[in-house]
């Protein structure tokens, strides 16, 4: 006898920064819940399945679904406990994972039918017939048998796409080979491999099934398996794509493998550069930076036409007053076009918590300021106050219209120049219009003009040997 169909309700609720002055609507306008879609995926395709996005539209809570499955993070984590102990309430079976969940597992469990611990892949299709049988466990726990190969294709027919800029985000791989004592994503991974990749035929075949020119990797390391990207990249070729994507200063440097995902498309690339100090490195076990040349990594990226979107941590134990300045001016003088800062958080899990919470320097655990834009430890080398007070100097000053031209300017062509500005201030100087778009719900006018700036842009020298050849804005 077969079940009856399931009706399905698949939350991320609204991070706390989501509601604060600091809130950027368009940066919570980005990306849909790709994760959520995924897991989706693995529903029979008579289950009513729905997925709510608390960023982008209001989420009703006075239904009665079969099942709630809600995602948490570090910051939506007291946000996410009110919602499931409200459809608990109601006799409803709740269900949670994510990040937070596989950190503090006992603290998500008592708000929670099930929970599930690192990636939901494997254990996630398990769930759903235990829970169609009527025998659900409490824990799953993803440790062997990790793969991606054969996955069913991400459940995009959820996701409003005009709620997004950028819908054609994509993540062909998960995890990342490096094991930096910060990052939220190694107890994530623990228990099982840390790293591994799609197979490349269906990744290709996930891409040519995506709309439009613009795509958004997501992955934590798109580069992190050369032999992988090298074959990704080359099955790129011709399918006149333009995307964005994340990786490290090592794989950037090591080489072609940068060249061939600018042949395939690539025109902005996501680099942890976190400090310029080697000790920080050192400490934070980010090897894979330490005595590395940044201004290699910004000219042979700059070269290439490909923008810098440079990610900077502030707080490390060897950061002085001056950390600030520094950052700022050296990442103008190298044309980085977008700066994400972050104040150092010790998030549950990683072993930078642990050593803080070891020498008994974490000030708090109240998970809504653990949004890398307050203090919740005790720096070594200055007062939190500074530490903060420096942190939005940073944003403001970088992001200066006396900076954004500053910045452009150091780069070698017009074209290049013009590409830096405008993408720089757009995303920073016309808050308005962003939020104008976004209650209009017409982001996906702006994919035009996000592409015409993603076109290709050439180096000086490659300018010099075209010159001869008319410009056109869109290659």
């Amino acid at each position: 006898m077969t079940s009856p169909p399931l009706r399905v309700k698949m939350i991320l609720p609204a991070l706390t920064e989501a509601t604060s002055p600091y809130w950027r609507p368009i940066k919570y306008s980005l990306f849909p819940p790709l994760g959520l879609a995924t897991l989706a995926a693995y529903f029979n395709a008579d289950d009513h399945v729905t997925i709510v996005d608390e960023h982008v539209e209001p989420l009703h809570t006075d239904d009665r679904p079969d099942l709630v499955i809600v995602q948490v993070y570090i910051t939506n984590a007291y946000r996410a406990y009110r919602i499931a102990d409200h459809y608990r309430a109601r006799g409803i079976f709740v269900a949670l994972g994510g990040l937070h969940v596989t950190s503090l597992p006992e603290e998500a469990a008592a708000h929670a039918d099930a929970i599930f611990l690192g990636p939901g892949d494997q254990t996630f299709p398990q769930f759903i017939a235990n829970f169609r049988a009527k025998r659900p466990q409490p824990v799953y726990r993803s440790t062997a048998g990790r793969t991606l190969t054969q996955i069913p294709p991400v459940r995009r027919d959820l996701i409003r796409r005009r709620n997004y800029l950028v819908p054609n985000s994509i993540v062909v791989t998960r995890g990342c080979p490096q094991h930096c004592d910060f990052c939220y994503k190694d107890a994530f991974f623990a228990g099982g491999k840390s790293f591994y990749t799609q197979r490349t035929d269906e990744a290709l075949a996930e891409i040519a099934r995506l709309p439009g020119r613009h795509l958004y990797f997501l992955d934590d390391h798109l580069l992190g398996d050369p032999r992988f990207a090298r074959s990704l990249f080359e099955g790129m070729r011709g399918m006149n794509r333009l995307f964005q994507g994340a990786a490290t200063v090592d794989t950037i440097l090591r080489g072609d493998l940068i060249e061939r995902a600018a042949e395939a498309g690539l025109r902005s690339l996501f680099v942890g550069f976190e400090t310029l100090t080697a000790g920080n490195l050192r400490r934070s076990g980010k090897r894979q930076n330490l005595n590395r040349d940044y201004t290699a990594v910004t000219n042979r990226l700059h070269g290439l036409g490909i923008m810098i979107n440079g990610s900077f941590v502030f707080g490390m134990d060897d950061d002085g007053p001056d950390v600030f300045r520094r950052t700022v001016e050296w990442a103008i003088e190298h044309g980085i076009t977008t700066a994400t800062f972050h104040i150092q958080t010790p998030y549950p899990g990683t072993g930078l918590h642990t050593r803080l919470e070891r020498d008994r320097r974490i000030t708090t655990r109240n998970w809504d300021l653990y949004d890398t834009r307050h203090v919740v430890y005790r720096p070594a080398g200055m007062s939190p106050r500074e530490l903060e007070e420096g942190y939005n100097w940073a944003y403001q000053e970088f992001y200066r219209w006396s900076s954004i031209t500053r910045a452009s300017l150091a780069h070698g062509t017009l074209r290049h120049q013009a590409k830096h500005f405008f993408y720089a201030s757009g995303w920073k100087k016309f808050e308005g219009a962003w939020n104008l778009v976004i209650r209009a719900r017409q982001l996906p006018l702006l994919t035009p003009l996000l592409e015409g700036v993603l076109s290709k842009v050439t180096s000086a020298k490659q300018a010099d040997e075209s010159a001869v050849q008319p410009a056109s804005l869109a290659q």
